[in-house]
């Protein structure tokens, strides 16, 4: 029987019959299927359709296995349904922020974990990142502590940096080289992936969810790059008062419509260009406009963007696109 054989960057099944089909790669002596050669070698990666009925028989299936699970977040960008995953895993989670490197570093860990702790229900929190090796050997201690068996399981949306996880703690623990293709395109990993970090410690990666309202799905690959920053963000405090607006990128209008003069604090990508403009003119309501009512001390989320924070209770009016996701939380900084 021909066995079968697999992109070690992404885990589909590698084919030579079918340059349209997932998996193809000019000769099965490669390693790599053309995809993810491109990704390694030119940062370029083709779309590929995400199936959230696939995603949930993923998680049905390691919830059968009781298995560790690390769901991997992206520090910046914390859904206001994180918690959902739980109802598909009977098992022991981790929630890992990844990415601390983007949040400034006047930031205290112990105050995210703190404001987490109070609001879900997770196993245990910690805060990574891979870029700088941010607080691993911790990391590490936490999977050796709670897994049940050598094997464990990484969940999470993807981007969120489950296959960059997996290429640190194989360097940091392990004889084995990197081996996982990554990349600031989503979707990368595109089937189940096991990998042995050493005789204690195997990791499977699975392929990541598309979290539809994403605001990656919507500005198109000029943006990738720039909403997946390795800088630290530095904050942008605005003082906003009524009839005035902050335009945001080249995508997003934000009008002060209520409330005593406030303050906004933007937690965004540096690269992305803030203006404060005064609007007099009447205010255009169409498709792409929503309003909202914040209270004291709540953040206005857009999310794959960041958030901003606002101190005071007033009320304003944002174009975005209808489709992505905006929602509200209380100060997380």
């Amino acid at each position: 029987m021909k066995k079968i054989k697999k992109c070690i960057g992404c885990g589909v099944k590698l084919q030579s019959d079918n340059i349209l089909n997932l998996g193809y790669t000019p000769s099965l002596d490669n390693d790599y299927c053309m995809r993810c050669f491109k990704v390694k070698n030119y940062g370029i990666a083709e779309s590929i359709n995400s199936n959230s009925d696939d995603y949930l028989k993923i998680l049905k299936s390691i919830s059968k296995t009781k298995d560790l699970v690390l769901y991997v977040v992206d520090i910046l960008n914390i859904s206001d349904d994180l918690e959902k995953i739980l109802e598909y895993l009977n098992n022991n989670v981790i929630l890992v922020l990844n990415k601390r490197d983007s949040l400034p570093k006047s930031v205290k860990d112990e105050k995210i974990i703190n404001y987490l702790k109070e609001r879900y229900n997770f196993k245990d929190y910690v805060i990574i990142s891979t870029l700088n090796n941010h607080n691993f050997d911790e990391f590490y201690k936490k999977i050796l502590k709670y897994k049940i068996s050598n094997e464990v399981y990484l969940v999470g949306e993807t981007n969120a940096g489950k296959s960059s996880i997996i290429n640190k703690i194989i360097t940091n623990y392990s004889d084995t080289n990197p081996i996982l293709t990554t990349s600031n395109m989503p979707e990368t990993t595109l089937a189940k992936i096991k990998v042995e970090v050493n005789k204690k410690l195997t990791l499977i990666d699975t392929p990541g969810i598309i979290e539809t309202g994403n605001i990656i799905n919507f500005l198109g690959t000029k943006y990738y790059k720039i909403l997946n920053t390795k800088t630290e963000i530095k904050p942008k405090t605005y003082q906003i008062g009524r009839n005035s607006s902050l335009l945001i990128g080249d995508f997003l209008r934000i009008d002060y419509l209520e409330g005593d003069r406030n303050s906004f604090t933007l937690y965004i990508p540096n690269s992305i260009k803030v203006k404060r403009v005064n609007i007099k003119r009447e205010h255009l309501k169409n498709n792409s406009y929503q309003e909202y009512s914040l209270k004291f001390n709540e953040d206005f989320c857009i999310y794959g963007l960041g958030f901003i924070k606002i101190v005071a209770p007033c009320k304003i009016g944002v174009y975005l696109d209808k489709n992505i996701k905006t929602f509200i939380r209380k100060n997380m900084i």
